[in-house]
């Protein structure tokens, strides 16, 4: 497994955590602006089966409003992508992108600080989750 987001294994199946994560983001300033089934996206494009996998997109507008402040080309990296998808076990496990991997990694110590404080607050939102 990779180190690049944080990560949440859930008791809850795939679709219950597909109907909580959304409010558990918004409890923390967050909506959804994108959804992407990749299960659905492989099958059409390649014929490939996957497990049960979608990308949600979440914004944060202050935060967004303040990082493109700082730096105008941030938009690469928004949003903050949230991944839900099924285990072996059909459990739901939860990911979000870890911004301190990412936007702190410009050398703008701006975006090194709202980095820091996005993922306390995503942080908070997965913690949120069963």
């Amino acid at each position: 497994m990779s180190n690049l987001g944080i990560r949440k294994a859930l008791r809850a199946t795939y679709d219950e955590a597909l109907s909580r994560v959304p409010a558990a983001l918004e409890s923390e300033g967050f909506g959804v602006l994108t959804e992407i089934d990749l299960q659905s996206t492989l099958k059409r494009k390649l014929g490939v089966d996957l497990r049960r996998y979608k990308i949600l997109g979440a914004c944060n507008p202050p935060f967004a409003h303040e990082a493109l402040q700082a730096d105008l080309e941030i938009g690469l990296m928004l949003p903050c992508n949230v991944v839900v998808y099924e285990d072996d076990n059909r459990q739901a496990v939860v990911l979000a992108i870890d911004p301190t991997k990412t936007m702190a990694g410009t050398g703008n110590t701006r975006l090194a600080e709202l980095a820091e404080a996005v993922k306390e607050k995503l942080s908070r939102a997965l913690s949120r989750l069963e």
